[in-house]
């Protein structure tokens, strides 16, 4: 058979990580493999290879000669061969085949959606814990032949891939711990409830950028399809609108994290107020968004919580807060105390034998007060001294002295006197 054209895995290989390009290095992860150099091979005694082999768009379409990636790969753990010009599964199963300790795999970007991915082809998976097809548009048929043969796989990509439906695997693939399915259009609940069914033993589901709508399913119901589910991921969840979705996220029993920033429910919220009221309704999960919940956090979240929905109607009031209640018993508002600066105060205007009560502004000056207060002692501002008596005060009053030092700066308070006095000739 004519190889295809392009270049080869293997020319990509022998190019980049010769001497010139890749000198010999120690460290985690990497290795020099030099295995002995059969006749018409003069590269293979002067490569070095790690254990990680990055390859991403370099342009790669076919597998090369089979028996030099064998002699140069059989320590390679991981593969990345993002971004390239593979469409043939059999090719890429010409590389994997020989790859004999592979574990871990990114096809991301790869254009195998027009390929069919046949079961003797799939075999040569068989050892991958961790796969990445993001963006590679692979079918759900695809998807599922890999799951029948790859019997240890761990971790699954799928994001980028414009699903708008699940399909069904023919059988349950029990090792699977993580799915990441992100930036699909997956909006219906009942696609959702497919993954729970062909992956039982998921661990981690990270769903965001969906346009996920409401979580239409019984609470035992989720129980059964996700026993094993830890952490969600629901980030930007279009359809998420009301309270009810966030309550059955409290049917999932090993549910512990969970992942879910801009989604409409929230946007009428503080930043203070959504995580709160979050923790408060979602009493087992240990870590929200990333960060950790602290047992202190947790305890003035739900108090928060309390006092949050003591003013609502009966009929509007949540069931966690009866569970709370019963918690804490029902807890006095918080006093609501003001600690901006006033603005304005009430003191009495002493002139001669007359007091009247004002209003003065505590941001003006002393020669705006003397202004103000020229149509009420009837003395202009150039013949008008001003006297400042904190009722506190033990030395008695304080003259006003400096026409362009503000009010605020003598501390005035409600109930302080000014006395007005014609200034003397």
């Amino acid at each position: 058979m004519d190889q295809p054209s392009g270049r080869s895995f293997m020319q990509v290989l022998c190019e980049k990580y010769s001497p010139e390009n890749f000198p010999y290095r120690r460290g985690p992860g990497m290795g020099v493999h030099v295995p002995a150099t059969p006749q018409g091979s003069p590269m293979k005694d002067r490569l070095n290879l790690p254990s990680v082999l990055v390859l991403n768009s370099c342009g790669i379409t076919c597998a090369g000669d089979e028996n030099e990636i064998a002699a140069f790969c059989a320590h390679v753990s991981e593969l990345d061969l993002s971004d390239n010009k593979l469409e043939d599964w059999h090719e890429v199963s010409k590389i994997v085949s020989n790859v004999p300790h592979l574990e871990f795999l990114n096809l991301s970007s790869n254009p195998l959606s027009l390929s069919v991915l046949e079961r003797s082809c799939a075999g040569s998976f068989a050892g991958v814990r961790k796969l990445v097809l993001n963006n590679s548009k692979a079918s759900w048929e695809t998807v599922h032949t890999i799951l029948q043969e790859l019997p240890d796989l761990e971790e699954l990509f799928l994001c980028l891939n414009d699903y708008e439906t699940v399909s069904c695997s023919p059988v349950c693939c029990q090792s699977l711990k993580l799915l990441h399915i992100t930036d699909n259009n997956l909006q219906d609940w009942t696609e959702i409830r497919k993954l729970g069914i062909m992956f039982p033993s998921l661990d981690t589901l990270i769903l965001a950028n969906n346009n996920l709508t409401t979580i239409e399913e019984s609470e035992d119901s989720l129980a059964r399809l996700f026993p094993n589910l830890r952490s969600i991921n629901l980030h930007k969840s279009a359809g998420l609108h009301c309270w009810e979705d966030i309550d059955k996220l409290n049917s999932f029993p090993k549910l512990e994290e969970v992942k879910l920033l801009g989604i409409p429910l929230l946007q009428s919220y503080t930043t203070e107020e959504r995580r709160k009221l979050l923790i408060a309704r979602l009493p087992s999960i240990v870590k929200l968004n990333g960060s950790i919940v602290a047992d202190g956090e947790r305890e003035d979240s739900e108090r928060f919580f309390i006092r949050y929905y003591m003013e609502f109607p009966e009929e509007e009031v949540p069931f966690r807060y009866h569970e709370l209640v019963t918690k804490y018993g029902k807890l006095e508002p918080l006093a609501v105390v003001d600690l901006r600066p006033q603005s304005s105060v009430k003191v009495e205007v002493h002139f001669q034998d007359k007091v009247e009560e004002m209003s003065i502004r505590l941001d003006q000056t002393v020669a705006e007060l003397k202004k103000h207060l020229k149509t009420v002692v009837q003395l202009s501002t150039s013949n008008m001294l001003l006297f400042y008596l904190d009722q506190e005060a033990p030395f008695g009053p304080e003259e006003m002295k400096y026409s362009s030092r503000a009010l605020h700066s003598y501390g005035i308070r409600d109930g302080d006197k000014i006395y007005v006095e014609p200034r003397m000739k």
